[in-house]
């Protein structure tokens, strides 16, 4: 291990070489939540009604407030991307002659680069929960503040694994540019980012719940949010560990068997 422990330091201290950059950019990342606040605050007046999908008002703001939270671990940026780009341009050869797991290695990387944003995203999360603290629940007790932290840990495992799996497309796709597009989609819609699921039909919310993606968002969210018991959530991180192993042996076998046909052409 300790060949990783080198990688994240060296990812480290690259991704802080350019920290003005990455701070100024993280933090226009929370200008949207305003006008989130703002457009949920008009559909409830429209609607005249003090509940909308099981959730006051009060607990939407803080249901996109958290979301951020649990968006944080489970996105994965260019992750599927490089993936894909370095199998494309024979760079993934270079890392099969070392003598290290490329998966690990790249897993190393997102961990550095999450330890990086958080830092740097500390000041703008602390300005924005501290100007909507009363929208949001309070501190939650020492079982559901562990059941946050394990579920928030099995998002980032989700996350990797699902995109780490469409990167790996590019051993039998030359451009997968069309996946992550359709990937993306399918998140935001189906993940709780846009909108609760508790808004759909009851039958069609029970199909989309079937789904890895509301266990990568929406179920996180409504634990951070304590609108479950700590049965419930224990079951939903269960169900994310259970889909973490599936889409992780997936990966891995789409890793052996892309090797097999990997022909490390380009320079």
């Amino acid at each position: 291990m300790g060949k990783y422990f080198v990688v994240f330091r060296v990812s480290l201290a690259e991704r802080m070489v350019y920290r003005a950059d990455f701070f100024m950019s993280t933090f226009l990342r929370f200008i949207p939540i305003i006008t989130t606040i703002l457009l949920w605050r008009a559909i409830y007046d429209g609607a005249d009604q003090t509940e909308i999908g099981g959730l006051h008002y009060e607990q939407m703001v803080s249901y996109y407030l958290l979301i951020m939270i649990v968006r944080a671990f489970g996105s994965m940026p260019k992750l599927a991307t490089s993936i894909a780009l370095a199998i494309r341009e024979g760079e993934l050869r270079k890392y099969i002659l070392q003598p290290i797991d490329y998966l690990t290695y790249m897993l190393t990387l997102r961990c550095a680069h999450k330890l990086v944003y958080f830092v740097m995203s500390a000041i703008p999360y602390t300005l924005i929960f501290w100007i909507c603290a009363d929208y949001l629940p309070g501190w939650p007790g020492p079982m559901m503040f562990c059941l946050s932290v394990l579920t928030l840990t099995m998002t980032f495992c989700i996350g990797f694994a699902i995109n780490s799996l469409i990167g790996l497309l590019g051993f039998w796709f030359l451009e997968v540019a069309t996946f992550i597009h359709a990937f993306m989609t399918l998140q935001y819609f189906l993940s709780g980012h846009m909108f609760p699921l508790s808004l759909l039909p009851k039958s069609v919310e029970q199909v989309v719940t079937w789904l890895p993606f509301a266990y990568e968002t929406y179920y996180p969210t409504l634990i951070l949010l304590q609108k479950v018991s700590v049965d419930e959530a224990l079951r939903i991180i269960a169900v994310q560990f259970v889909w973490g192993v599936v889409v992780g042996g997936i990966c891995l076998v789409a890793w052996k068997r892309g090797l097999h046909r990997y022909a490390a052409f380009g320079g």
